[in-house]
């Protein structure tokens, strides 16, 4: 089935087919009908798998369907969409706009970070669809600049990660201010007792789909794991990133120094990169996405901030710098990469520190990761290739017996 098959604008259609969307994903195409009937829709699928198109068009029909009946604008927004991080929130509001580009369809994103009266006053002059963050949306209602009472869609993206940030009770609160009557979409990544409480409590007789193979690894996804010591993962990341320097690269770190302790090291052997992580104030986040999606930059070096939800084009390669200590976060990371009909590459480089943490992730995902074999004579070639002259013991000596000016 392609997109010219359902009973979609054409203006729709005319669109879908510019941005490159021919054939639905499974979960498109097992979401779209439901959505498009007005059921309440409970979704579980991996990353990477096409998620927010699967509600966006579905939504962007039904809003247009009642312009084209002459519907009259009711006051407040029709749709709320919640995302759990900025980015994430932003990058849905862009997919809205993306795809209802041609229709009077009006879509905004609000969420914090940001001054928020250029947001209000979006929201004065009418807004059909609104994507927000909870924070943000909390104070605008509590403000009196949202008004919820008419809402017709409620649609909760990302909703594990969401719990994970404890936005429960916020979830909770938002009900009292929607109309039970309404339409609501619920997409997770994974589904748990946590979730299913949460699904249950807002969705109504839903249709439930899962797309979840045996691997949470998407298929179209390559990884493999290599042993390095901790000290030495510098001079292997550097190796590969000058080895393949015409590639886009998401480095994953553990915490926000190692973040800039890495790119440091990057910058002292001639490797561009940047780095993101939560203490960058959010308008240069920003500004650092956008330099990473038009390849101004094609090194990222980031903490788990950038591994859920966030669509960058063409990722070609994923390391795991550090592997993550919650194997679920494994699975989002490497997802950075594949997306959609692409296939991807991903290398986890693994201390002996990090063993336990490996044998997590592979409980986790059902499978054993593929072993990268390096021999020692490999392995000291990498360490011997560099050109960071903290590891350049003969260079060290040198400079230092110059310094001294006397032989050791």
């Amino acid at each position: 089935m392609k997109f010219e098959d359902y009973k979609i604008s054409p203006k729709i259609k005319s669109q879908l087919k510019e941005l490159g969307y021919n054939k639905p994903t499974d979960i498109q195409f097992k979401a779209i009908d439901p959505i498009l009937k007005g059921e309440d829709v409970l979704a579980i699928a991996q990353t990477g798998t096409g998620k927010t198109a699967a509600f966006v068009i579905p939504i962007l029909q039904k809003l247009d369907q009642q312009h084209v009946n002459n519907k009259q604008r009711v006051e407040g927004v029709k749709c709320l969409v919640l995302a759990p991080t900025r980015e994430l929130a932003i990058q849905i509001s862009k997919v809205f706009q993306a795809i209802g580009e041609k229709l009077p369809v009006v879509s905004a994103c609000i969420h914090g970070g940001v001054e928020q009266d250029p947001q209000i006053s979006k929201l004065n002059s009418g807004v059909d669809i609104l994507v927000a963050t909870p924070g943000r949306m909390f104070d605008l209602v509590s403000q009196g600049h949202l008004n919820l009472k008419n809402l017709e869609i409620l649609c909760l993206d990302e909703a594990d990660l969401m719990l994970d940030l404890g936005f429960y009770k916020d979830i909770e609160d938002l009900l009292k201010f929607i109309p039970k009557k309404r339409q609501t979409l619920f997409f997770s990544a994974t589904i748990t007792l946590k979730i299913k409480k949460l699904a249950y409590s807002v969705v109504n007789n839903a249709i439930r789909i899962q797309i979840s193979p045996k691997n949470p690894v998407a298929k179209n996804i390559d990884h493999a794991v290599v042993f390095i010591e901790m000290d030495d993962k510098r001079f292997f990341l550097e190796n590969v990133l000058k080895e393949y320097d015409d590639k886009k690269f998401v480095v994953f770190v553990r915490t926000k120094v190692r973040a800039e302790r890495v790119v440091a090291a990057m910058e002292r052997v001639q490797v561009k990169t940047e780095f993101l992580h939560g203490g960058v104030e959010q308008q240069e986040r920003f500004k650092i996405l956008d330099r990473f999606r038009t390849n101004e930059n094609r090194v990222l070096i980031t903490t788990d901030v950038a591994a859920r939800g966030i669509d960058i084009p063409d990722v070609d390669y994923v390391i795991n710098y550090d592997l993550p200590d919650v194997s679920e976060n494994y699975v989002h990371r490497v997802g950075r990469t594949g997306r959609g009909m692409k296939r991807g590459q991903a290398l986890s480089f693994c201390s002996k520190d990090e063993l336990v943490f490996l044998k997590d992730i592979e409980e986790y995902t059902g499978e054993d990761i593929q072993q990268f074999e390096l021999t020692n004579g490999e392995y000291e070639d990498i360490l011997g290739a560099t050109e960071d002259g903290s590891n350049n013991w003969k260079k060290l000596i040198d400079d230092a017996e110059k310094d001294n000016g006397n032989e050791w």
